[in-house]
């Protein structure tokens, strides 16, 4: 009797071993995402891949803007549209798109700073200090401000209210202390405001970053 039940064990053992083995069911990965082709194309740009970058860029685009066909755009769909119309240079269309976004979605500050930027380099700096202002204020822990500091001093340098321009500089070096072009633009309202010891700090720092930096060291010479 044991002999006869250890046989049919063997026998369904043997049988469930020949049966096919299912494959689990595999699941599809998630599809790139507008924002991920975006930041895709702006590594590729860091790294002067440019035909790259705009593949990215513009992959980027069409997921927007199949996303707004259907109904089904986020905040992120309007600030990867804002962002990547951005790194192409496409002032007027971001914003445009900014403004679509900020009609749905009026608390997306990642878009104030895209249209701050569109609108400094479109010459119209006080609907651009407007903005970045606002960036600021709402967001003073946000990835760009350091970003819209600086863009608030070039506003009040181009602008000619140095001391303005002063405070803004020296906020956006305080946040990112390694940019040399900061420390210039820092040190020449300071010149131009002839406030001369912290004129020769600011250059310094620039040319201790970038000891190539000629208009540094012209800034230096002149105040030493």
């Amino acid at each position: 009797m044991m002999t006869l039940y250890k046989g049919k064990i063997f026998c369904l053992i043997a049988f469930f071993s020949l049966l096919p083995i299912r494959a689990e069911a595999q699941t599809p990965p998630a599809p790139v995402t507008a924002m991920q082709f975006y930041r895709r194309g702006r590594d590729f740009e860091a790294m002067n891949r440019i035909s790259e970058a705009n593949s990215n860029y513009n992959e980027a685009i069409r997921v927007c803007l199949d996303e707004v066909s259907r109904n089904v755009a986020t905040r992120d769909t309007y600030t990867a549209m804002t962002m990547t119309l951005q790194r192409q240079r496409r002032y007027a269309d971001v914003i445009s798109w900014g403004e679509r976004g900020l009609r749905s979605f009026p608390d997306e500050y990642r878009i104030m700073e895209m249209m701050g930027e569109a609108f400094f380099y479109l010459d119209d700096y006080e609907r651009s200090l407007s903005f970045m202002q606002r960036y600021a204020n709402a967001m003073p822990e946000g990835e760009r401000v350091s970003v819209a500091y600086f863009f608030i001093g070039e506003i009040f340098r181009i602008t000619e209210r140095f001391l303005h321009a002063d405070i803004a500089y020296t906020t956006a070096v305080r946040m990112d202390p390694t940019l040399s072009l900061w420390w210039y633009r820092l040190g020449s309202v300071r010149e131009a405001a002839g406030d001369r010891r912290p004129a020769i700090e600011a250059y310094q720092q620039a040319l201790r970053l970038n000891p190539n930096y000629r208009e540094a060291r012209s800034g230096l010479n002149r105040l030493q």
